[in-house]
């Protein structure tokens, strides 16, 4: 399994520690999540601002907020299933993360920045694998299973 991630800070406050930890926590999601073939993610770091304009023109929802994720193989039942060519990557599709975000909700759960930043990621990664927690059970699968990731990684509270 090859992982490739498309890394862009548009704050330009991220280290290149904190890049290289998202790279990590996407590879050990795949990992993880038994994924194979050649897989490609875009992640992309943004501001307050920002993730509410996304927020407001993709959700109906003019709030900010601390994650979004576009997965590029979801389908609808109206859908044709997409076949994905061998030779190329898979690719996933898109995480925008609030840097804010990150900030606070560290302070608000008391842990660190490296562990939300690593939480949103999982958490934008299991999304475009498409978990969800829309109900209950969801919610508990999903919420497990990123801890189980980060437990993995070694990215404990």
């Amino acid at each position: 399994m090859n992982v490739i991630v498309d890394f862009n800070d548009e704050t330009e406050t991220l280290t290149s520690e904190h890049q290289l930890l998202v790279e990590k926590i996407v590879k050990k999601t795949a990992e993880v999540e038994r994924l194979e073939g050649d897989i490609e993610v875009s992640i992309t770091i943004v501001d307050e601002k920002r993730i509410q304009e996304i927020n407001k023109e993709y959700r109906n929802k003019d709030q900010p907020t601390d994650v979004i994720s576009f997965a590029l193989n979801e389908q609808s039942e109206d859908e044709l299933d997409v076949v994905l060519d061998p030779d190329m990557p898979n690719i996933l599709g898109d995480i925008i993360i609030s840097a804010s975000h990150v900030q606070m909700q560290a302070e608000e759960y008391l842990h660190s920045f490296e562990r939300e930043l690593g939480f949103l990621t999982v958490h934008g990664m299991l999304h475009l694998l498409g978990y969800d927690h829309m109900t209950e059970a969801e919610e508990k699968e999903m919420f497990s299973r990123q801890e189980d990731i980060l437990t993995a990684y070694g990215l404990t509270r």
